[in-house]
């Protein structure tokens, strides 16, 4: 079993404003569940993890969890929430409620977004706490620059389970002053052993027209170093990583950098990790893993 922890799936009249970059032409259109189910064959991935893909507003949850109704491979959906949200309580129990709700396995902000303390304001750790309180993960996308506070949120809040998304996003593309860079911050993060990353998102990060798998291996050796594979996730970011490359040479470029991790390890990394953080549901059966806990 391969499990694709990371992708996404869109509308292109849905709200999702920011594709209008120019860019980001290639991607600027429908994503849906026939066009995933395709790749997924193609690749040999049976069960996946979609991403709320940067709307920003509570309506997308719905979408996606009905999402899984059609397409039995999205096993979870880590949705849209904000974590200052005074309403935060009610948002999650109304996702509960949605059609669907059996697959939400986690939360996440825009966090690259905010400012480098973002993750430090005793409002936003308070809906962390409530995240995880109810179950859910929380998936941070962030800046290389804001992974000392995401460290120090992981410390603070040890009962919430932190997925670290595309590695922290780090400069692949700025060489060996970005890659001293992300090591010298993500060390911290990988401390926390309530901390798990993602392997996604990396040939973005590179140069979209001459990344090459070498470019990526000393992140992923050092990933490997700091997280194990016991804390590490396989993820596309489909279809945003076709800016860079298609679907199946993302996976074969991991597969290839992973060539000397033993057997075991490697089924974590593809798929072992991200069905035990997650819990996943059995597509095939409707059930979900019981490490999760519903809200309550």
């Amino acid at each position: 079993m391969i499990v694709d922890a990371h992708h996404h799936l869109w509308q292109l009249d849905g709200g999702y404003d920011w594709l209008d970059a120019p860019e980001l032409a290639p991607i600027r259109r429908t994503f849906g569940p026939v066009q995933l189910q395709g790749e997924l064959t193609g690749a040999g991935v049976t069960r996946t993890v979609l991403v709320e893909g940067g709307r920003c507003d509570t309506g997308e949850a719905a979408i996606l969890l009905a999402h899984t109704l059609d397409a039995p491979e999205i096993a979870g959906v880590v949705a849209w929430a904000d974590p200052a949200d005074p309403a935060l309580e009610a948002t999650l129990a109304g996702y509960f409620s949605l059609p669907g709700a059996l697959s939400l396995v986690g939360v996440r902000a825009q966090v690259q977004a905010e400012d480098v303390g973002y993750l430090d304001r005793a409002d936003v750790r308070r809906g962390l706490e409530r995240i995880g309180r109810a179950g859910l993960t929380f998936d941070l996308v962030v800046r290389v620059e804001q992974l000392p506070s995401a460290a120090r949120a992981a410390e603070a809040l040890p009962g919430v389970s932190f997925v670290l998304d595309h590695l922290g996003k780090p400069r692949v593309r700025a060489g060996a002053e970005g890659l001293a860079e992300w090591r010298a911050l993500v060390a911290g993060l990988a401390a926390r052993p309530n901390v798990t990353a993602k392997l996604s998102g990396l040939v973005t990060e590179a140069d979209w027209s001459g990344w090459n798998a070498e470019d990526l291996r000393p992140y992923v050796e050092e990933a490997l170093t700091l997280f194990g594979p016991q804390r590490l996730m396989f993820g596309s970011d489909w279809p945003v990583c076709t800016l860079a490359a298609p679907y199946q040479v993302v996976k074969e470029t991991l597969e290839e950098l992973l060539r000397d991790v033993d057997e075991p390890g490697r089924a974590r990394i593809f798929g072992g990790t991200a069905t035990e953080v997650y819990g996943l549901r059995d597509g095939t059966a409707g059930v979900q893993s019981p490490r999760r806990n519903r809200w309550h």
